[in-house]
């Protein structure tokens, strides 16, 4: 299985990137991983951007390291994005997706991605104006695919989560989804199942089952993330943790069985920022080994 790591743990701690790719290669023996938007945020201005995609390229080709896809962090979805309730609130977030596009191409990945948006409280509770968000989200996604496809990436990464107002977020609309975007996505729009997101019993009750997601959307998934949680939030713990027992072994035990071994797996793991550094960077360390093992069987 190919694994690597989210690069959503470096944010303010190891920015730069010879420092988060010295730390990859060296201490977690990794050579791939998942860019993070929060280390280049696709609205900085073009010349930061330019030099800073440069200097990540540079750091990759130093140390060996691939660059799978570039994904939405932490600071994006705080917005709701394509889902937001006014026209010019959705049409920038369409902007900073282009913007996202044109910096993943920078960067030499192959796709980009992360949750679409969340819709407003008001919006979610109107049958007609849910649905019109749909509809304004569905066209959205079509421009975004049909710019990946000019700027040579692969696929659109398209991140199921486990809130009622963002979308999708259930098994159901991930495959309607699919067939709502055949014949207008110019390139394919995949999933990035996060177990932390597949099994939230608050939302999908103790049956919550990751073997469904794989049988229902396991050929349109393109990226897999790895964290540990207690099922009741989207906690993004990492190994040790007293407060997790998510099983990797059998995590990788589902994969196989379902025939996904071939899609890249991501660590995801996410600390507050108060926390003492030499700590978290041991954490990370230790949930990189923790799941490599496991991986490994």
């Amino acid at each position: 299985m190919d694994f690597g790591i989210n690069l959503g743990f470096a944010v303010k701690r190891l920015p730069g990137a010879t420092e988060w790719a010295r730390f990859t290669r060296e201490q977690l023996n990794l050579d791939l991983v998942q860019f993070s938007f929060d280390l280049i945020d696709p609205f900085m201005p073009m010349a930061a951007k330019a030099a800073l995609a440069g200097q990540v390229r540079q750091a990759a080709r130093d140390y060996g390291i691939r660059i799978h896809s570039a994904q939405v962090g932490l600071a994006c979805y705080t917005y709701n994005g394509l889902l937001h309730p006014d026209r010019a609130g959705r049409a920038a977030a369409l902007e900073w997706w282009l913007n996202a596009i044109t910096l993943a191409a920078e960067l030499e990945v192959e796709a980009v991605g992360g949750p679409l948006g969340g819709m407003s409280i008001p919006d979610a509770a109107d049958p007609a104006r849910a649905a019109q968000r749909y509809q304004d989200g569905l066209d959205a996604l079509t421009t975004i695919t049909e710019a990946a496809k000019r700027a040579g990436l692969k696929a659109v990464l398209v991140e199921p989560t486990p809130l009622r107002r963002e979308y999708p977020h259930t098994i159901e609309q991930a495959v309607n989804l699919q067939r709502d975007m055949a014949g207008r996505a110019a390139v394919p729009v995949q999933y990035v199942l996060d177990i932390g997101h597949a099994l939230y019993r608050p939302l999908y009750g103790e049956a919550a089952s990751l073997a469904a997601w794989f049988e229902a959307v396991g050929g349109q998934t393109g990226v897999l993330h790895l964290q540990n949680t207690d099922f009741m939030s989207d906690s993004h713990w990492g190994w040790p943790d007293p407060r997790g027992h998510y099983d990797v072994s059998e995590f990788a035990k589902q994969v196989a069985s379902a025939g996904l071994s071939h899609i890249p797996i991501f660590l995801e793991v996410f600390y507050s920022f108060e926390a003492d550094d030499q700590a978290v960077l041991q954490n990370v360390i230790s949930s990189v080994e923790h799941c490599r093992k496991a991986l490994k069987g």
